[in-house]
C-alpha cells in the first residue's frame, strides 16, 4: 500500500497515511478532532548507497570501468 502525505495549511501539521490508491485523494479526518482540513501534497524521497559506492560504471570488477583492476590502463 502506498504512503501518502497530507498537510494542514492552517498550522503546517503533516500526516503520513498508508492507504489504497483509490483513497489517495480522499481528504483525511483531523486525527486530533479539531476540524482542521488537510490537503494532499506530493511526497519526495531519496535513495542512497553505502559511503564510497560508485554509481554507474561497468558490470563488476575492481576498476570503475568494470574491467579487472588495471586492465584499462588505470592503476
Amino acid at each position: 500500500m502506498p504512503l501518502y502525505e497530507y498537510i494542514c495549511e492552517e498550522d503546517g501539521a503533516r500526516l503520513e497515511l498508508l492507504r489504497p490508491m483509490a483513497d489517495a485523494d480522499r481528504l483525511p479526518d483531523d486525527p486530533e478532532g479539531r476540524g482542521r482540513t488537510f490537503k494532499r501534497v506530493h511526497s519526495t524521497f531519496a535513495t542512497g548507497g553505502a559511503p564510497g559506492l560508485t554509481i554507474g560504471g561497468g558490470g563488476g570488477g575492481c576498476c570503475p570501468c568494470g574491467k579487472p583492476d588495471g586492465s584499462c590502463g588505470r592503476n
